[in-house]
Protein backbone atom coordinates (compact mmCIF):
# COMPACT_ATOMS: atom_id res chain seq x y z
CA UNK A 1 0.00 0.00 0.00
CA UNK A 2 1.30 3.45 -0.86
CA UNK A 3 1.70 6.00 1.90
CA UNK A 4 2.41 9.66 2.44
CA UNK A 5 5.95 10.64 3.43
CA UNK A 6 5.28 13.27 6.11
CA UNK A 7 7.61 15.64 7.94
CA UNK A 8 7.94 14.92 11.64
CA UNK A 9 8.14 17.86 14.05
CA UNK A 10 6.93 21.37 13.92
CA UNK A 11 5.93 22.87 10.63
CA UNK A 12 6.91 26.47 10.35
CA UNK A 13 5.04 27.11 7.16
CA UNK A 14 2.87 30.13 6.56
CA UNK A 15 -0.19 28.76 4.76
CA UNK A 16 -1.13 30.83 1.76
CA UNK A 17 -4.84 30.52 2.35
CA UNK A 18 -6.08 34.04 1.98
CA UNK A 19 -6.63 35.43 -1.49
CA UNK A 20 -6.33 39.20 -1.59
CA UNK A 21 -6.68 41.37 -4.66
CA UNK A 22 -3.60 42.74 -6.31
CA UNK A 23 -5.06 45.86 -7.92
CA UNK A 24 -3.76 49.22 -6.73
CA UNK A 25 -5.96 51.75 -4.91
CA UNK A 26 -5.76 55.49 -4.57
CA UNK A 27 -5.55 55.24 -0.80
CA UNK A 28 -3.66 52.80 1.42
CA UNK A 29 -4.27 52.31 5.12
CA UNK A 30 -4.13 49.45 7.62
CA UNK A 31 -7.18 47.77 6.09
CA UNK A 32 -5.92 48.21 2.52
CA UNK A 33 -2.58 46.32 2.19
CA UNK A 34 -0.36 47.18 -0.75
CA UNK A 35 1.37 44.59 -2.92
CA UNK A 36 5.14 44.96 -2.62
CA UNK A 37 7.28 42.88 -4.99
CA UNK A 38 10.58 44.55 -4.11
CA UNK A 39 11.63 41.71 -1.82
CA UNK A 40 10.58 38.77 -4.03
CA UNK A 41 14.10 38.38 -5.40
CA UNK A 42 15.44 37.82 -1.90
CA UNK A 43 13.92 34.36 -1.91
CA UNK A 44 12.07 32.44 0.78
CA UNK A 45 12.59 29.46 3.05
CA UNK A 46 11.90 25.85 2.10
CA UNK A 47 12.07 23.81 5.30
CA UNK A 48 14.19 20.69 5.58
CA UNK A 49 11.83 17.87 6.61
CA UNK A 50 12.45 16.97 10.23
CA UNK A 51 12.93 13.29 9.45
CA UNK A 52 14.95 13.72 6.23
CA UNK A 53 18.30 12.82 7.79
CA UNK A 54 17.08 9.48 9.15
CA UNK A 55 14.57 8.48 6.51
CA UNK A 56 14.75 6.88 3.07
CA UNK A 57 12.05 8.22 0.80
CA UNK A 58 10.84 5.21 -1.20
CA UNK A 59 9.03 7.02 -3.97
CA UNK A 60 7.58 3.92 -5.62
CA UNK A 61 5.87 2.93 -2.36
CA UNK A 62 4.58 6.40 -1.49
CA UNK A 63 1.81 8.62 -2.75
CA UNK A 64 3.20 11.94 -1.55
CA UNK A 65 6.21 13.67 -0.12
CA UNK A 66 5.33 16.51 2.25
CA UNK A 67 7.18 19.80 1.86
CA UNK A 68 6.58 23.00 3.79
CA UNK A 69 7.80 26.53 3.28
CA UNK A 70 7.44 30.16 4.33
CA UNK A 71 5.62 32.36 1.86
CA UNK A 72 7.71 34.83 -0.17
CA UNK A 73 7.65 38.41 1.10
CA UNK A 74 5.02 40.23 -0.92
CA UNK A 75 4.59 43.04 1.56
CA UNK A 76 3.76 41.04 4.66
CA UNK A 77 0.38 39.90 3.37
CA UNK A 78 -0.36 36.23 2.51
CA UNK A 79 -1.38 36.56 -1.13
CA UNK A 80 -2.31 33.32 -2.87
CA UNK A 81 0.98 31.95 -4.15
CA UNK A 82 1.59 29.13 -6.59
CA UNK A 83 4.56 26.87 -5.89
CA UNK A 84 6.45 24.69 -8.37
CA UNK A 85 8.77 21.93 -7.16
CA UNK A 86 12.17 21.54 -8.82
CA UNK A 87 14.48 18.55 -8.28
CA UNK A 88 18.10 17.75 -9.17
CA UNK A 89 20.47 14.86 -8.55
CA UNK A 90 23.69 16.86 -8.96
CA UNK A 91 24.86 18.49 -5.72
CA UNK A 92 26.06 21.49 -7.72
CA UNK A 93 22.42 22.55 -7.68
CA UNK A 94 23.07 23.69 -4.10
CA UNK A 95 25.12 26.62 -5.39
CA UNK A 96 24.48 26.79 -9.14
CA UNK A 97 20.88 27.22 -10.31
CA UNK A 98 21.85 26.38 -13.91
CA UNK A 99 22.63 22.79 -12.92
CA UNK A 100 20.41 20.26 -14.68
CA UNK A 101 17.07 19.98 -12.91
CA UNK A 102 13.43 19.24 -13.67
CA UNK A 103 10.25 20.99 -12.56
CA UNK A 104 7.37 18.72 -11.62
CA UNK A 105 4.18 19.22 -13.62
CA UNK A 106 1.84 19.62 -10.62
CA UNK A 107 1.88 22.96 -8.80
CA UNK A 108 0.50 23.88 -5.38
CA UNK A 109 -1.18 26.87 -3.72
CA UNK A 110 -0.50 25.84 -0.14
CA UNK A 111 2.77 26.29 1.71
CA UNK A 112 2.16 22.82 3.13
CA UNK A 113 2.19 20.73 -0.01
CA UNK A 114 1.78 17.03 -0.66
CA UNK A 115 4.11 16.54 -3.62
CA UNK A 116 3.20 13.67 -5.95
CA UNK A 117 5.79 10.97 -5.32
CA UNK A 118 5.44 9.47 -8.80
CA UNK A 119 6.26 12.81 -10.43
CA UNK A 120 9.36 13.17 -8.28
CA UNK A 121 10.33 9.58 -9.06
CA UNK A 122 9.98 10.01 -12.83
CA UNK A 123 11.90 13.28 -12.85
CA UNK A 124 14.81 11.80 -10.89
CA UNK A 125 15.03 8.81 -13.25
CA UNK A 126 14.80 11.13 -16.28
CA UNK A 127 17.64 13.29 -14.96
CA UNK A 128 19.80 10.21 -14.54
CA UNK A 129 18.97 8.91 -18.03
CA UNK A 130 19.70 12.31 -19.56
CA UNK A 131 23.17 12.23 -18.00
CA UNK A 132 23.74 8.48 -18.53
CA UNK A 133 21.80 7.44 -21.67
CA UNK A 134 23.41 4.01 -21.91
CA UNK A 135 23.20 3.03 -18.23
CA UNK A 136 20.40 1.43 -16.25
CA UNK A 137 19.05 3.41 -13.34
CA UNK A 138 20.71 2.06 -10.14
CA UNK A 139 18.41 0.45 -7.60
CA UNK A 140 19.87 2.27 -4.63
CA UNK A 141 19.06 5.44 -2.63
CA UNK A 142 20.74 8.70 -3.61
CA UNK A 143 20.70 12.34 -2.43
CA UNK A 144 18.16 14.55 -4.15
CA UNK A 145 18.20 18.34 -4.13
CA UNK A 146 14.94 20.28 -4.02
CA UNK A 147 13.87 23.90 -4.31
CA UNK A 148 10.64 25.78 -4.99
CA UNK A 149 9.77 28.37 -7.58
CA UNK A 150 6.96 30.71 -6.55
CA UNK A 151 4.79 33.28 -8.33
CA UNK A 152 1.59 35.11 -7.44
CA UNK A 153 -1.28 32.93 -8.56
CA UNK A 154 -3.02 33.91 -11.83
CA UNK A 155 -0.54 36.71 -12.47
CA UNK A 156 2.89 35.15 -13.02
CA UNK A 157 4.44 38.12 -11.22
CA UNK A 158 6.47 38.06 -8.03
CA UNK A 159 8.91 35.37 -9.16
CA UNK A 160 10.85 34.05 -6.19
CA UNK A 161 13.02 31.02 -5.48
CA UNK A 162 13.53 29.16 -2.24
CA UNK A 163 16.77 27.82 -0.87
CA UNK A 164 17.84 24.34 -2.02
CA UNK A 165 17.42 21.55 0.51
CA UNK A 166 18.93 18.07 0.50
CA UNK A 167 16.97 14.88 0.93
CA UNK A 168 19.95 12.59 1.70
CA UNK A 169 18.33 9.24 0.90
CA UNK A 170 15.78 8.94 -1.90
CA UNK A 171 14.98 5.64 -3.61
CA UNK A 172 13.60 6.14 -7.10
CA UNK A 173 12.56 3.26 -9.33
CA UNK A 174 12.62 3.03 -13.09
CA UNK A 175 9.17 2.08 -14.38
CA UNK A 176 9.11 0.97 -17.99
CA UNK A 177 6.32 2.68 -19.98
CA UNK A 178 3.48 0.41 -20.98
CA UNK A 179 4.13 -1.13 -24.37
CA UNK A 180 1.73 0.07 -27.05
CA UNK A 181 1.23 -0.72 -30.71
CA UNK A 182 3.12 1.59 -33.08
CA UNK A 183 1.14 4.14 -35.05
CA UNK A 184 3.56 4.01 -37.98
CA UNK A 185 6.31 1.85 -39.44
CA UNK A 186 8.97 2.86 -41.95
CA UNK A 187 11.35 1.00 -44.24
CA UNK A 188 14.83 2.07 -45.35
CA UNK A 189 17.07 0.23 -47.77
CA UNK A 190 19.27 0.11 -50.80
CA UNK A 191 16.31 0.48 -53.20
CA UNK A 192 13.81 2.30 -51.01
CA UNK A 193 12.77 5.82 -51.95
CA UNK A 194 14.98 8.30 -53.76
CA UNK A 195 18.14 7.90 -51.66
CA UNK A 196 19.59 4.55 -50.60
CA UNK A 197 19.55 4.10 -46.80
CA UNK A 198 18.40 7.69 -46.31
CA UNK A 199 14.83 7.79 -47.63
CA UNK A 200 12.30 6.51 -45.11
CA UNK A 201 9.18 5.14 -46.80
CA UNK A 202 6.10 4.55 -44.68
CA UNK A 203 4.45 1.17 -44.57
CA UNK A 204 0.72 1.90 -44.87
CA UNK A 205 -1.46 0.76 -41.99
CA UNK A 206 -3.98 -1.89 -42.96
CA UNK A 207 -7.37 -0.19 -42.93
CA UNK A 208 -9.24 -0.91 -39.71
CA UNK A 209 -6.57 -3.17 -38.13
CA UNK A 210 -4.26 -1.72 -35.48
CA UNK A 211 -0.71 -3.05 -35.61
CA UNK A 212 -0.92 -4.32 -39.21
CA UNK A 213 1.31 -2.70 -41.85
CA UNK A 214 2.17 -3.58 -45.43
CA UNK A 215 3.97 -2.31 -48.51
CA UNK A 216 5.66 -3.31 -51.76
CA UNK A 217 9.45 -3.01 -51.89
CA UNK A 218 12.38 -4.18 -54.01
CA UNK A 219 14.81 -6.25 -51.93
CA UNK A 220 18.11 -7.90 -52.81
CA UNK A 221 21.35 -8.90 -51.07
CA UNK A 222 21.88 -5.34 -49.82
CA UNK A 223 18.68 -5.65 -47.81
CA UNK A 224 16.40 -3.38 -45.80
CA UNK A 225 15.75 -2.26 -42.25
CA UNK A 226 12.65 -0.89 -40.57
CA UNK A 227 11.70 1.34 -37.66
CA UNK A 228 8.68 2.60 -35.76
CA UNK A 229 9.19 6.25 -36.60
CA UNK A 230 12.06 6.79 -34.17
CA UNK A 231 15.03 6.22 -36.53
CA UNK A 232 15.93 3.14 -34.46
CA UNK A 233 16.43 0.95 -37.51
CA UNK A 234 15.92 -2.75 -36.85
CA UNK A 235 17.25 -5.58 -38.92
CA UNK A 236 17.21 -9.35 -39.01
CA UNK A 237 18.05 -10.13 -35.37
CA UNK A 238 15.78 -7.43 -33.96
CA UNK A 239 12.69 -8.65 -35.80
CA UNK A 240 10.85 -11.07 -33.54
CA UNK A 241 10.09 -13.53 -36.33
CA UNK A 242 10.33 -13.59 -40.13
CA UNK A 243 8.05 -15.74 -42.27
CA UNK A 244 9.49 -16.25 -45.77
CA UNK A 245 6.25 -17.11 -47.59
CA UNK A 246 7.72 -16.02 -50.94
CA UNK A 247 10.74 -18.34 -50.56
CA UNK A 248 13.01 -15.38 -51.17
CA UNK A 249 15.89 -16.90 -49.23
CA UNK A 250 15.71 -14.37 -46.43
CA UNK A 251 18.93 -14.00 -44.42
CA UNK A 252 20.91 -11.62 -42.24
CA UNK A 253 22.93 -9.33 -44.48
CA UNK A 254 25.69 -6.86 -43.67
CA UNK A 255 25.02 -4.78 -40.57
CA UNK A 256 22.22 -7.19 -39.66
CA UNK A 257 20.10 -6.06 -42.61
CA UNK A 258 17.14 -8.15 -43.79
CA UNK A 259 18.43 -9.44 -47.12
CA UNK A 260 17.31 -12.08 -49.63
CA UNK A 261 19.09 -14.45 -51.99
CA UNK A 262 16.46 -13.97 -54.69
CA UNK A 263 16.35 -10.31 -55.63
CA UNK A 264 13.00 -8.88 -56.63
CA UNK A 265 9.79 -7.18 -55.60
CA UNK A 266 8.11 -8.36 -52.39
CA UNK A 267 5.15 -7.41 -50.25
CA UNK A 268 6.18 -6.87 -46.65
CA UNK A 269 3.33 -7.54 -44.25
CA UNK A 270 4.23 -6.71 -40.65
CA UNK A 271 2.05 -7.68 -37.70
CA UNK A 272 2.80 -6.01 -34.36
CA UNK A 273 1.38 -7.47 -31.14
CA UNK A 274 1.82 -6.43 -27.51
CA UNK A 275 3.15 -9.12 -25.18
CA UNK A 276 1.41 -8.03 -21.98
CA UNK A 277 3.48 -10.23 -19.70
CA UNK A 278 6.84 -9.12 -21.06
CA UNK A 279 5.59 -5.55 -21.71
CA UNK A 280 7.12 -5.49 -25.18
CA UNK A 281 5.88 -5.28 -28.75
CA UNK A 282 6.62 -8.33 -30.87
CA UNK A 283 6.94 -7.98 -34.64
CA UNK A 284 6.26 -10.70 -37.20
CA UNK A 285 7.44 -9.88 -40.72
CA UNK A 286 5.79 -11.85 -43.50
CA UNK A 287 7.63 -11.68 -46.81
CA UNK A 288 5.10 -12.33 -49.59
CA UNK A 289 5.16 -12.20 -53.39
CA UNK A 290 4.48 -8.69 -54.67
CA UNK A 291 1.00 -9.33 -56.01
CA UNK A 292 -0.88 -6.20 -57.07
CA UNK A 293 -4.41 -6.39 -58.47
CA UNK A 294 -7.19 -4.29 -59.90
CA UNK A 295 -10.79 -5.11 -59.05
CA UNK A 296 -14.29 -3.72 -59.41
CA UNK A 297 -16.53 -2.25 -62.07
CA UNK A 298 -13.73 -1.54 -64.54
CA UNK A 299 -13.31 -5.31 -64.85
CA UNK A 300 -16.86 -6.38 -63.91
CA UNK A 301 -15.19 -8.56 -61.31
CA UNK A 302 -14.99 -8.18 -57.52
CA UNK A 303 -13.20 -11.47 -56.80
CA UNK A 304 -10.06 -11.18 -54.67
CA UNK A 305 -6.86 -12.76 -56.02
CA UNK A 306 -8.39 -13.49 -59.42
CA UNK A 307 -5.41 -14.23 -61.69
CA UNK A 308 -7.02 -12.37 -64.61
CA UNK A 309 -6.88 -9.12 -62.60
CA UNK A 310 -3.22 -9.30 -61.57
CA UNK A 311 -0.70 -6.62 -62.55
CA UNK A 312 2.59 -7.62 -64.17
CA UNK A 313 5.61 -7.36 -61.85
CA UNK A 314 8.69 -5.44 -63.03
CA UNK A 315 12.12 -7.04 -63.04
CA UNK A 316 14.05 -3.89 -62.10
CA UNK A 317 14.15 -1.89 -58.88
CA UNK A 318 12.66 1.17 -60.57
CA UNK A 319 10.14 -0.58 -62.82
CA UNK A 320 6.37 -0.20 -62.99
CA UNK A 321 3.58 -2.64 -62.17
CA UNK A 322 1.13 -2.68 -65.09
CA UNK A 323 -2.48 -3.84 -64.90
CA UNK A 324 -4.52 -5.69 -67.49
CA UNK A 325 -6.52 -3.40 -69.75
CA UNK A 326 -9.79 -2.22 -68.22
CA UNK A 327 -12.78 -3.78 -69.89
CA UNK A 328 -15.26 -1.09 -68.90
CA UNK A 329 -15.44 2.51 -67.76
CA UNK A 330 -15.53 3.09 -64.02
CA UNK A 331 -13.64 4.12 -60.92
CA UNK A 332 -10.15 2.73 -60.27
CA UNK A 333 -10.10 0.15 -57.49
CA UNK A 334 -6.71 -1.48 -56.83
CA UNK A 335 -4.99 -3.23 -53.94
CA UNK A 336 -1.91 -5.09 -52.72
CA UNK A 337 -2.78 -8.75 -52.15
CA UNK A 338 -1.60 -10.52 -48.99
CA UNK A 339 -3.27 -13.90 -49.54
CA UNK A 340 -0.64 -15.38 -51.83
CA UNK A 341 0.43 -19.01 -51.58
CA UNK A 342 -2.33 -19.98 -49.23
CA UNK A 343 -1.18 -17.41 -46.67
CA UNK A 344 -4.06 -16.22 -44.48
CA UNK A 345 -3.73 -12.56 -45.34
CA UNK A 346 -6.03 -9.55 -45.36
CA UNK A 347 -9.22 -8.77 -47.24
CA UNK A 348 -8.45 -6.69 -50.34
CA UNK A 349 -10.20 -3.56 -49.11
CA UNK A 350 -7.81 -3.29 -46.17
CA UNK A 351 -4.86 -2.81 -48.52
CA UNK A 352 -6.57 -0.76 -51.23
CA UNK A 353 -4.95 2.27 -52.83
CA UNK A 354 -5.80 5.03 -55.28
CA UNK A 355 -3.91 7.81 -57.07
CA UNK A 356 -4.41 11.16 -55.38
CA UNK A 357 -4.84 13.80 -58.08
CA UNK A 358 -4.21 10.97 -60.52
CA UNK A 359 -0.49 10.71 -59.74
CA UNK A 360 0.39 10.02 -56.08
CA UNK A 361 -0.20 6.72 -54.30
CA UNK A 362 -2.74 7.08 -51.50
CA UNK A 363 -3.52 4.10 -49.31
CA UNK A 364 -7.02 3.68 -47.96
CA UNK A 365 -7.47 5.06 -44.44
CA UNK A 366 -11.20 5.83 -44.42
CA UNK A 367 -14.45 4.05 -45.15
CA UNK A 368 -15.57 3.87 -48.76
CA UNK A 369 -19.31 3.16 -48.80
CA UNK A 370 -19.64 3.52 -52.56
CA UNK A 371 -16.76 5.46 -54.11
CA UNK A 372 -13.48 7.16 -53.13
CA UNK A 373 -15.14 10.54 -53.66
CA UNK A 374 -18.07 9.73 -51.40
CA UNK A 375 -15.83 8.29 -48.70
CA UNK A 376 -13.43 11.23 -48.80
CA UNK A 377 -16.33 13.65 -48.48
CA UNK A 378 -18.74 11.94 -46.09
CA UNK A 379 -16.45 9.74 -43.98
CA UNK A 380 -13.12 11.53 -43.99
CA UNK A 381 -14.25 15.11 -44.48
CA UNK A 382 -11.57 15.83 -47.07
CA UNK A 383 -11.68 19.33 -48.55
CA UNK A 384 -11.05 17.98 -52.07
CA UNK A 385 -12.90 14.64 -52.21
CA UNK A 386 -12.90 14.51 -55.99
CA UNK A 387 -9.09 14.21 -56.01
CA UNK A 388 -9.21 10.71 -54.48
CA UNK A 389 -11.16 9.13 -57.30
CA UNK A 390 -9.68 8.11 -60.66
CA UNK A 391 -11.98 7.61 -63.62
CA UNK A 392 -10.91 4.89 -66.04
CA UNK A 393 -11.95 4.08 -69.59
CA UNK A 394 -12.08 0.71 -71.30
CA UNK A 395 -8.68 -0.11 -72.81
CA UNK A 396 -6.68 1.93 -70.34
CA UNK A 397 -4.25 0.42 -67.84
CA UNK A 398 -2.93 1.24 -64.36
CA UNK A 399 0.82 1.91 -64.03
CA UNK A 400 2.37 2.02 -60.53
CA UNK A 401 5.92 2.79 -59.40
CA UNK A 402 6.21 1.81 -55.74
CA UNK A 403 9.78 3.13 -55.49
CA UNK A 404 8.67 6.68 -56.26
CA UNK A 405 5.16 6.33 -54.81
CA UNK A 406 3.54 7.43 -58.06
CA UNK A 407 1.26 6.07 -60.73
CA UNK A 408 -0.95 6.84 -63.67
CA UNK A 409 -3.88 5.56 -65.69
CA UNK A 410 -3.44 5.74 -69.45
Amino acid sequence: MKKNLFNIGCIFALLASVALGTTSCSKDDDSNPTLDLSHAGEGFVLNVPANAANNTYDLAAAENVELTCHQPNYGGVPYVTRYYVQVAIDQNFLTDSTTAHKELKTSYTSADMMVAANEMNDSIVALFKDANPDANYPNSPRPVYVRLRAVLDNTGSGLSYSNVITLPSVLATYVAPKATLPAKLYVVGAHVGTEAWKSQVAMPAAYGLAGNFYGVFYIDGEGIKWNAGNNDNRGYSRTTSINDVAKAGVKAGDDDRIAVDKAGWYTLYMVAEVDEEANIVKYTLNILPANVYIIGNTMNNWTQSDASLKCTTPTTADGEFVSPAFTAAGELRAYIDTKAGGFDGLDWWRTEFTLYKGTTLYYRDFDIPDSWTQGAKEKAGKPDPENYSVSCSAGQRLYVNFKTGTGSVK
